[in-house]
């Protein structure tokens, strides 16, 4: 109790004498090993089971649907997601020194927000599909097909890549040198060179998403709510569970960093601020955007609930049976 005591106490000295260059603060060594702790267990336990789920959704999928196109999709988006951990695994680890270059930090900060946000869009594109096969399922059923999907899929990734490509592709340098580390801006993004524009696109990324969900399980909800547990089918209660593992997922996930995200846009360079008060912001910045990193853990958990050659395979690989499978559901 007084070690950690003793270091919460030292914690904020080092943040107090973090002094900043341009608007930058660096992360304090305890930061840095909490940090670095977290996404090592993140990376350890969202591999294999996003792994996993690629190759079910890629190789076992025998009777593919929208959802289950929409599932691998995420899934694929995760794993991207997830081998960027390393590499700010490297940035704490090294005490807030990028030692990879400049190429490799624009790369890094194009690919997680590219897939943060295609995660974020498929979870939304799974409600819509659910929506329809629970609340109109006959008159939607030629419009709820793989192929749809597929295009569906390919659009969106062309729209989150093209809307993401000036993190690549811009011309002020994003690496710089601030007492004797040399500092990757694009990990968290904790500058920007426009902050209306980055509002109204953080805005939009997040709200789209956000506005489907919610309309979605409302009407899901209000359809089911209206029935006997006898009378719902089973698409009507995957959808139920959906709902509540999708509501989990974006509250932990998602939610934090976007609310957070607008207060950091909107107070960074408000000068009646004071340094600690900064200092507060690029924090907490830094874990919110730590805590998105969590949904590459609960999405296999909705792969587990939502599709059922993902589950059995899984089982099998724990050496549980088909039939003790079935008697668990």
């Amino acid at each position: 109790m007084c070690w950690l005591l003793g270091k919460t106490i030292s914690y904020f000295k080092d943040l107090r004498s973090n002094h900043s260059m341009e608007g930058i603060y660096l992360s304090s060594h305890l930061e840095n090993i909490l940090l670095t702790s977290f996404y090592i267990v993140i990376f350890i336990f969202s591999v294999p089971s996003n792994a996993l789920a690629l190759w079910v959704f890629c190789h076992r999928n025998t009777n593919n649907t929208p959802s289950k196109e929409f599932l691998k999709h995420l899934a694929t988006a995760d794993m991207s997601y997830i081998l960027v951990l390393p590499m700010r695994v490297i940035y704490h680890i090294s005490d807030s020194h990028w030692p990879l270059g400049e190429g490799v930090c624009r790369v890094v900060g194009f690919l997680f927000f590219v897939n943060l946000y295609c995660s974020m869009y498929f979870m939304a594109c799974i409600s819509v599909d659910r929506l329809l096969a629970c609340v109109v399922p006959h008159k939607t059923q030629n419009l709820r097909n793989t192929r749809n999907a597929k295009v569906v899929s390919a659009v969106l990734w062309v729209m989150v890549t093209i809307s993401m490509l000036p993190i690549l592709f811009s011309k002020k340098e994003v690496t710089r040198r601030i007492q004797n580390v040399t500092v990757c801006e694009k990990l968290y993004i904790e500058k920007s060179s426009n902050p209306t524009a980055a509002l109204v696109s953080t805005a939009i990324a997040f709200v789209i998403p956000l506005v489907i969900l919610s309309i979605s399980y409302i009407l899901i909800f209000a359809k089911v709510k209206q029935m006997t547990f006898k009378e719902r089918t089973h698409s009507q209660r995957k959808a139920m569970r959906m709902i509540v593992l999708t509501v989990v997922n974006f509250l932990i996930a998602f939610v934090p960093y976007h609310i957070h995200r607008f207060v950091f846009i909107l107070q960074h360079d408000n000068m009646s601020r004071s340094e600690s008060e900064r200092q507060m912001l690029h924090l907490g910045n830094r874990i919110t955007s730590a805590l998105t990193c969590v949904s590459g853990v609960l999405d296999p958990v909705m792969y587990f609930f939502l599709a059922r050659n993902y589950r059995e395979t899984l089982l099998q690989l724990c050496g549980r049976s088909h039939k003790e499978e079935q008697s668990t559901t």
